[in-house]
């Protein structure tokens, strides 16, 4: 036990004597943090900017669908020539234009409306709200032409009844929270990505002491080769827990990420993923022959398993098929159990997450000792 716990106190010492491993370990977390507050911290709190061209004069109905879209929030309308719009559109000064053809008044009196396009090259990301909201106004006028069926007095009656109404409506505006949210995964994704990362750094401990010898006279003490192996566990274990824990304090008190959750919910479903880290980059090493194959072996394991999982993207943005085969990597787990929690979720109710974390660091776990025991080769560590 001495021998163990003065391994373990010697391995610390060497870790973060160098500033190197402050900077891997701490530093890179935070750093994929500062990443993802630079990506979502202005989408979505922008005005659109539309331009409107008028080819159908002074009809009411035209005017009165002008004023609609002018008092619609976060839009800022201006009315202007058809080259200036396309010019404004290219350099990026509009987002969206707006056509009203000759006849668009005629065509929605009719209650067929027609005559009205909508350019963009920013697509849906811009265009949707816009529509949705003409879409629905003017299936109102529709309705109104189709009801009077060309009759002019009876149209006017009723349109001018649609817009003096008498009764109020009250809107309240609510926060949106799924930009946080979305940056709360992004930040979490990428601190799975350097624990994977730190967890094989930590472990190639054993190899690089199998290189340089160290590991030979090490077991000619009277420790053992499962008291080394449990011993670099442990500090493998302290370094992540501490890697999650400095993270999760940075993204609170620092950038003031409001995670929708409380942080002391995250770490338990963090804890049982550095498990499955751990055993991860064990079964790594157990399979590599050096330090340089075992960083080869990761590299081809964590960033492809990463980039499917939604540790750098979200996962709506993913084709079915991805997400499908991301259900088989642990990082999916981990970052579904985040999302319940943000989404109201108690902890305990994510057992089904924490067991399948479990079972991955499991089935790792036994790879590893089952190719440790088998390796018959000299060089290796047992």
């Amino acid at each position: 036990m001495n021998e163990m716990l003065w391994l373990i106190r010697k391995t610390l010492m060497e870790t973060f004597r160098s500033k190197k491993s402050w900077f891997t370990y701490l530093g890179l977390p935070i750093a994929g943090v500062l990443l993802s507050l630079t990506l979502y911290s202005n989408a979505g709190s922008g005005t659109i900017h539309v331009g409107i061209i008028n080819h159908d004069g002074d009809q009411v109905i035209t005017q009165d669908t002008i004023r609609f879209i002018e008092r619609l929030e976060s839009i800022k309308v201006t009315v202007i020539d058809e080259q200036t719009m396309r010019e404004q559109i290219v350099s990026g000064e509009l987002d969206s234009g707006i056509v009203f053809e000759s006849g668009y008044a005629a065509s929605v009196r009719k209650g067929a409306p027609a005559h009205l396009n909508m350019v963009s090259v920013k697509g849906e990301q811009v265009t949707a709200y816009v529509k949705a909201m003409l879409h629905s106004y003017i299936g109102n006028l529709a309705a109104i032409g189709k009801a009077a069926q060309a009759d002019e007095a009876k149209f006017t009656k009723l349109y001018t009844a649609y817009h003096e109404q008498s009764y109020k409506l009250h809107t309240v505006t609510l926060q949106d929270t799924s930009n946080v949210t979305r940056m709360t995964n992004q930040s979490i994704g990428f601190l799975i990505m350097f624990m994977m990362f730190s967890a094989v750094n930590m472990s190639e401990i054993i190899l690089k002491e199998k290189e340089n010898r160290t590991f030979l006279r090490l077991l000619s003490s009277p420790m053992s080769a499962r008291s080394y192996v449990f011993s670099n566990i442990i500090v493998n274990l302290f370094i992540l827990l501490l890697q999650i824990i400095v993270t999760l304090l940075v993204m609170k008190n620092v950038f003031g990420i409001d995670a929708g959750v409380s942080y002391g919910q995250m770490i338990l479903p963090l804890f049982v993923f550095a498990l499955g880290a751990i055993a991860l980059s064990l079964m790594t090493v157990a399979f590599a022959k050096s330090r340089a194959g075992a960083g080869a072996i990761s590299n081809l394991i964590i960033v492809p398993s990463c980039l499917l999982a939604g540790c750098f993207f979200p996962m709506e943005i993913m084709p079915d098929t991805v997400r499908k085969i991301s259900t088989f990597l642990p990082q999916h787990w981990l970052l579904d159990a985040v999302n319940k929690l943000q989404q109201g979720y108690s902890l305990g109710s994510l057992y089904l997450n924490i067991a399948i974390l479990l079972a991955f660091a499991t089935v790792f776990a036994l790879i590893a000792i089952y190719r440790f025991g088998r390796n018959n080769d000299s060089r290796q560590f047992v």
